[in-house]
């Protein structure tokens, strides 16, 4: 349905990160990550000149983000949950400006630094020009077309919308793709 190439689009930190250090973070500890959003990140920073900084002690949490340690800081992207299982909290008011955000078709990875919410990076994957058209030859065959997808439910709904989608199954972890049971959550739009 998308080009495959996400683009970094927006850089909104929270009291007390500028965007620069949130993305100069935020990039470094994502370029030892293999996930596509992670890519977008990094290519975006070096579009703004932003000179990358070893990372110690990385991990990766599938389907909930990444953790490690840039510059003697603690530095960790991805879902607000992953950053609450890390102990981070009031993530509140950067939850409330990620919704408008995915609405507008954008996935948001919230970042903290040093234990506190640092803000947001979105990133967003064109739609190809061929989908359209695709989904409504798929319709005309009289299907109904099912969206399966890791990111947040909001971001889901808006390109199903503007795809005219019929079904939206978010928040699905990898493993969930791939199993005969329905997810647990299902919305259909």
């Amino acid at each position: 349905m998308t080009e495959g190439k996400p683009e970094l689009i927006d850089v909104l930190p929270s009291d007390g990160f500028t965007p620069e250090e949130r993305l100069e973070l935020g990039a470094s500890l994502e370029q030892n990550s293999e996930h596509p959003l992670a890519a977008a990140i990094v290519r975006g920073a070096k579009e703004k000149d932003i000179v990358l900084a070893d990372v110690k002690d990385f991990r990766s949490v599938t389907a909930g983000g990444v953790a490690g340690t840039v510059t003697g800081r603690l530095v960790m992207v991805g879902k607000p949950d992953f950053l609450r299982d890390e102990k981070i909290s009031g993530l509140e008011h950067l939850e409330a400006s990620a919704e408008k955000l995915q609405t507008e078709g954008k996935t948001a990875m919230f970042v903290a630094i040093d234990g506190k919410p640092a803000g947001i990076l979105t990133v967003a994957d064109p739609i190809k020009a061929t989908t359209t058209e695709a989904v409504h030859e798929l319709h005309a065959l009289g299907l109904e077309l099912v969206m399966l997808t890791g990111d947040n439910y909001h971001t889901a709904a808006a390109v199903a919308s503007k795809l005219d989608i019929d079904v939206v199954e978010a928040e699905i972890e990898p493993a969930g793709k791939c199993s005969l049971q329905p997810p647990a959550k299902h919305w259909s739009y």
